[in-house]
């Protein structure tokens, strides 16, 4: 299934505008008032399901529950948001939520460093560049960081950059173990596919550990927890910023084992070492070849959602960087023409 992502209320498209969108009958959504580390109640995710399905269409994923920073630091409070995490993927599942996107990167979640990078036809797309990156200030907190929207103080940031440059990779493995034995079964019970979405960019910023990088990360996560209901969300354009990842045989990999059980697939251009920038989504606009990736999913009996992810700021729309309208639906309609013609 095709699938679109709304920000709720606050979201400049409404669902009716989503609906017009003719390979579209699924939402990817969330509840971002909810502070996180709380749990989120039954009644909240049934009632942002029955306004989806108002409009038509059907809540297909949650992305996503944030994670709380003790649980990833490994703190001695981990267990009571751990609970409180389960509590939350009960009440998904009593809701009839089926699949859950969440990511296990400390501190900051997707980053680029151009929120606006003006492409040759004209359009703006997300950026990233590692040089770019090093220059930014992080002595004002996250005031200097592109669209970043979780806000720091100077001083709380510091002491989360502090505290992960204690514990490195093996540890922060160590932190996920832990977690997702906790989770998984709590999830399996419920009938709630986990998608672990990659880390985006796959590779350390600003010093701290990233380790959902790459085909080897990805199938040392499904071994943590061997469960159907341990899985991860394939996400082209996180893993193609690295031209280390071969997507088709990534998609083979763990997709062949029944894990993947959510698709972003969007395009980049890789532009220099460690540099992107986002793009349209067919495969002649940058070094994702798209219909070698959807063949891929049709080849190990993907039937999961999938959606177009983000897109470009194209015919003068205004709206938040890599969510318009315009982009991501012509996206969706050439993904559903792919996946069309590759499934007869």
């Amino acid at each position: 299934m095709i699938t679109f992502r709304w920000f709720g209320e606050r979201d400049p498209i409404p669902l009716a505008y989503i609906r017009q969108i003719p390979a579209v009958r699924g939402i990817v959504g969330a509840l971002f008032d909810i502070p996180v580390g709380e749990a989120w109640t039954l009644e909240r995710v049934a009632a942002l399901r029955e306004q989806v399905e108002e409009h038509g269409m059907t809540l297909e994923v949650i992305e996503s529950v944030p994670v709380h920073e003790d649980i990833k630091l490994g703190r001695a409070t981990r267990d009571r948001f751990i609970d409180t995490y389960c509590e939350s993927i009960r009440n998904i599942g009593r809701a009839g939520i089926r699949v859950l996107c969440y990511n296990f990167m400390p501190v900051f979640y997707w980053t680029r460093t151009d929120l606006e990078r003006r492409l040759l036809d004209g359009s703006t797309a997300l950026a990233y560049d590692d040089g770019a990156l090093r220059k930014i200030d992080l002595s004002r907190g996250t005031s200097d960081l592109p669209g970043w929207a979780t806000a720091y103080s100077a001083s709380a940031l510091e002491a989360l950059l502090s505290a992960y440059r204690e514990i490195g990779e093996e540890k922060l493995w160590e932190n996920f173990a832990y977690f997702l034995q906790r989770v998984v079964p709590v999830a399996a019970a419920a009938r709630v596919k986990l998608a672990l979405h990659p880390d985006d960019p796959p590779w350390s910023i600003f010093g701290l550990p990233r380790i959902i990088t790459s085909k080897a990360a990805l199938e040392r996560v499904i071994g943590i927890a061997d469960d159907p209901a341990n899985g991860v969300t394939f996400c082209a354009g996180s893993l193609a910023a690295d031209a280390a990842n071969d997507l088709a045989e990534i998609i083979r990999s763990i997709g062949g084992k029944g894990r993947i059980h959510f698709a972003h697939c969007r395009n980049i251009k890789r532009t220099g070492v460690r540099s992107f920038e986002e793009t349209a989504h067919p495969s002649d606009q940058g070094d994702v070849d798209m219909r070698a990736v959807l063949a891929a999913l049709h080849e190990i009996g993907f039937d999961g959602p999938i959606r177009s992810d983000h897109g470009r700021m194209i015919w003068g729309e205004v709206g938040q960087p890599g969510y318009g309208l315009h982009d991501r639906a012509l996206g969706a309609m050439y993904l559903y023409g792919l996946w069309e013609g590759l499934t007869g």
